[in-house]
């Protein structure tokens, strides 16, 4: 049986939908499969009885027989991480829980996926890195990052190290058409002058990189207060915070955003409103904005979203929505499958040793 740990140099890389696209990409090859997140990170609440959305999702898309406490048998959310702090979380038996439910989903299967949490050093403080749980569980690492800038090697370099011998390749996902020559010609030569093995360079796809103004809205609970076209997707968050002048030099060099500010700060407003970048402003705390506002936006076919919430709440929930909400579903685990076979070298992933139709890299537009 073969195991493999998918990780990332950061959060939001693409795991869930990369590490669920393989096991679908190996079942299709006749493999029996199966998965398991072994430590929760995607709560919905900070209490130890919540569940990782990751694990139920793939349950269905997998059609895994397997119980969510095996599935998740970690549980990593703050007030875990709190407990643990004050050693009242004992790493021996988390080892042992962690192994138990591993050999309990492995049973007679061909493939095991483990879907790291987080990031390369998330459960760090109980000793459950995603270095450790390939220690644990025998894996071979799959190391995820994004590529948008030379010094974003420094960050591979760095978790290739910590993952060791157990690497089993980095694969690039979600790159821009800007870095991709970039990386094809430069850095996945220096890569692999390293010895460290470059399985794939995924092309960023608009649809699994942001969230449409229209879905937003709906997750936020938002008012709509213009009659702008809700298909526009955002992938950032500004915050309104500044003066006229400099929200103006800072908005300019953005692009897919939304600004989120309160409704009292017409001159913030009337500055996005000349941003092509800025995709719709997010007004927070109930205050409507003036009606000349709302009359430039019409016009300039901007939407308006008035929320009831302040700033923060609303800043951490819009983040969570574009990070992780919206977008991690059947439809995306399908693309990114088609993605994978397209862009990378499934076969060298899934060591099945077959050829694969796609090329590692390729120019083409998402």
């Amino acid at each position: 049986m073969n195991t493999i740990l998918v990780t990332a140099t950061e959060e939001s890389t693409g795991k869930t939908a990369v590490a669920l696209a393989l096991a679908k990409l190996a079942a299709e090859r006749g493999l029996s499969v199966g998965y398991m997140k072994p430590k929760g990170t995607r709560l919905q609440s900070n209490v130890g009885k919540t569940l990782d959305e990751d694990p139920m999702l793939a349950r269905e898309l997998l059609d895994l027989d397997a119980e969510m406490h095996d599935l998740e048998p970690v549980v990593y959310s703050p007030t875990f991480v709190e407990q643990a702090l004050r050693g009242k979380e004992d790493s021996t038996e988390l080892r042992e829980q962690v192994r138990e439910s591993f050999d309990s989903l492995a049973e007679d299967k061909d493939l095991m996926i483990i879907e790291g949490g987080g990031d390369l050093t998330t459960g760090g403080i109980v000793g459950l890195t995603d270095p450790d749980v390939a220690e644990l569980l025998d894996a071979e690492v799959l190391l995820l990052s994004n590529y948008e800038r030379p010094r974003d090697v420094d960050e591979v370099l760095a978790a290739v190290e910590d993952v060791g011998d157990r690497l089993l390749g980095v694969l690039f996902n979600a790159v821009p058409d800007a870095s991709f020559d970039q990386l094809d010609t430069e850095v996945v030569p220096f890569l692999e002058g390293k010895h460290i093995p470059v399985l794939g360079v995924v092309p960023r796809q608009q649809t699994l990189a942001g969230v449409t103004v229209a879905d937003l809205a709906t997750e936020l609970s938002a008012e709509i207060l213009t009659d702008a076209d809700g298909s526009a997707f955002v992938e950032r968050f500004l915050v309104g915070a500044m003066s006229g002048d400099s929200a103006l030099r800072h908005l300019r060099r953005t692009k897919d955003a939304a600004l989120i500010t309160g409704g009292d700060r017409p001159d913030l407003q009337r500055v996005a409103l000349e941003a092509p970048g800025v995709k719709c402003l997010i007004l927070t705390g109930g205050f409507r904005p003036p009606g000349a506002i709302v009359g430039e936006a019409e016009q300039k076919g901007v939407p308006i979203l008035l929320v009831q919430s302040d700033t923060l709440t609303t800043i951490e929930r819009a983040e969570d929505v574009v990070r992780s909400g919206r977008t991690r579903d059947a439809e995306t685990v399908e693309l990114m499958g088609e993605l994978l076979h397209d862009h990378a070298d499934v076969a060298g992933i899934l060591g099945d040793g077959e050829e694969t139709d796609g090329e590692e890299t390729d120019d083409e537009e998402a």
